[in-house]
């Protein structure tokens, strides 16, 4: 199994159309380790606008564990079969860990400031 986490210097990016790469870990059928790691670059643009969903899918990420995002990102994930987890923070390796360990849970939380994605 494939998770995605946008991010940027390894830590969670909390802009997810705005990310520097994502860091995909692969992680063994039994969930309890990732036993290897990759980074994608990110598409210009915003996020739920490019072709990323598509491409990590692609991969077979079937998770994106993110800061923050606008619902049109989270949508735009879900169809492509990737669910989405926001309310991670820190360094990229961490977060996987403690969602491997079953430590994380959604916030719900969603960017409202532009239709299009998240902007401060």
């Amino acid at each position: 199994m494939k998770i995605a986490l946008p991010s940027r210097q390894n830590l969670i990016d909390d802009h997810f159309g705005h990310c520097e790469y994502f860091t995909v870990f692969t992680i063994d059928n039994n969930k309890k380790e990732i036993v290897s790691q990759e980074t994608v670059a990110s598409p210009e643009g915003c996020g739920c606008k490019s072709n990323i969903a598509q491409t990590l899918s692609e991969m077979g990420v079937k998770f994106l564990l993110a800061g923050n995002m606008g619902e049109g990102a989270v949508n735009v994930l879900n169809n492509s079969g990737i669910e989405v987890l926001r309310g991670c923070s820190g360094d990229v390796k961490e977060v996987a860990l403690n969602w491997i360990n079953g430590f994380l849970v959604d916030s719900g939380d969603s960017c409202h400031e532009h239709e299009h994605g998240c902007h401060n």
